[in-house]
C-alpha cells in the first residue's frame, strides 16, 4: 500500500503491548490529524520515540541514513555527546506518514523554530497513584501565577498522567532568561499553595505533591500537541481549555477519539495566546533561583557524603 508516495508495510501488526491498536491504526490517525499536528511540528528539529516488535521503545534523534532524501533536516550540535545531530523536519504529509510507517509513536519537537525559542513550558508531574484532580489543582496554581504576572498560557494533557502549560514568548529571548523566568514562574505557583505543588527536583523531597518541572527551557522537549504516547490505549496529548480541565481525564483522548474532535477545528491553535514579552522582574527573580539539576547534583553528593560518615 502507498499513500502520497510513501510505501506502507505490515499495517496489521500490533503497535505495542497494551495498545489495542495496530500499526495501521497509527498511520490512519496521523493522516486524519495531519492538518492539526503538522503546524506544531513544522520547522522544528524533531525527536521521535519508536517502538519495534519485541523491543523496548527508544528515542531517535539522528535521522537514519536510509531515510528518503526528500525529508528536510536540520544539523544541530549536541554539546552533551560532542557531535552533530541531523534532525528531521516534519514539514509535510509524506514525512509524517514515513515516520508513522517507521512505528514512530511519540513526536517531541524542539522548543525553537528559525533559531528562536517559542515557548516557556511548565510540565506538571503528579506523584505516583494520585488522581488527575490533583494535577488540575496544581495547574490552577500555575494559571494564577500567570495571571498575577500578567501572562497568559494554554494547557494540554501530556498524554500520560500530567499536563503541560505553554506560554508563547516573543522572539529573541536569551535561553538563560527564558530558563530563569520558567524557574520563577514555577516558584510563584508553588507559593500560591505549597501543600499542593512543589519545585523540589529530588523525588524524595516532593512529599506526595505535584512536581512543577521548570527544566524544559532550551534544548529539552515535550510531547507535541496531538502526539500519541506509548501508553495503554495509545492516549494523545490534547489541548483543553482552562475551564474544561476539571471535566476531562487523559484517557478521554486517544488515537480513536481525537480525529473526530479535530475534524472541523484546531483546539491547540485556538487556545494559544499571542507571543508575549517576559516581565523583567520575573526574569530577575529567576536568576536568583539555582538551576534545579545543578542544585540537585550538589545536594545528592552532599547527602552521599553524609551517609558515608554516619
Amino acid at each position: 500500500m502507498s499513500i502520497d508516495g510513501v510505501s506502507l508495510t505490515n499495517l496489521d501488526q500490533p503497535l505495542f503491548d497494551g495498545a489495542e491498536a495496530t500499526k495501521g491504526d497509527l498511520v490512519d490517525y496521523f493522516d486524519a490529524v495531519r492538518e492539526r499536528i503538522l503546524p506544531v511540528l513544522r520547522g522544528r528539529p524533531l525527536s521521535v520515540i519508536r517502538v519495534r516488535p519485541g523491543q523496548a521503545p527508544f528515542m531517535q534523534k539522528n535521522l537514519p541514513k536510509y531515510a528518503p532524501d526528500w525529508i528536510r533536516t536540520a544539523a544541530v550540535w549536541a554539546e552533551a555527546s560532542h557531535r552533530q545531530v541531523s534532525y528531521a523536519l516534519c514539514d509535510d504529509r509524506r514525512t509524517l506518514l514515513w515516520f508513522a510507517n517507521q512505528r514512530a509513536v511519540e513526536y517531541h519537537p524542539a522548543l525553537y523554530r528559525d533559531g528562536h525559542i517559542t515557548d516557556l513550558i511548565i510540565d506538571l508531574d503528579p506523584p505516583e497513584g494520585e488522581s488527575f484532580d490533583t494535577v488540575v489543582r496544581a495547574a490552577g496554581l500555575v494559571r494564577q501565577a500567570l495571571d498575577d504576572t500578567g501572562l497568559a498560557g494554554a494547557v494540554k494533557t501530556s498524554g500520560s498522567k500530567g499536563v503541560h502549560v505553554f506560554v508563547p514568548v516573543a522572539a529573541g529571548i536569551p535561553v538563560e532568561d527564558l530558563a530563569a523566568a520558567t524557574r520563577a514562574l514555577a516558584a510563584r505557583a508553588e507559593r500560591v499553595d505549597p501543600s499542593v505543588a512543589t519545585t523540589a527536583f529530588i523525588r524524595e523531597d516532593r512529599e506526595g505533591k505535584v512536581f512543577l518541572d521548570s527544566t524544559r527551557a532550551g534544548g529539552a522537549t515535550v510531547a507535541a500537541a496531538y502526539s500519541p504516547r506509548i501508553r495503554p490505549g495509545v492516549p494523545v496529548s490534547f489541548p483543553v481549555s482552562w475551564a474544561d480541565l476539571d471535566r476531562v481525564v487523559p484517557a478521554d483522548f486517544t488515537i480513536r477519539t481525537v480525529p473526530a474532535l479535530v475534524a472541523d477545528r484546531d483546539p491547540w491553535a485556538e487556545s494559544l495566546p499571542e507571543p508575549q514579552r517576559l516581565p523583567d522582574d520575573l526574569v530577575a527573580e529567576g536568576h536568583t533561583i539555582p538551576v534545579a539539576r545543578v542544585q540537585a547534583m550538589h545536594e545528592g553528593k552532599r547527602r552521599a557524603r553524609a551517609r558515608r560518615t554516619e
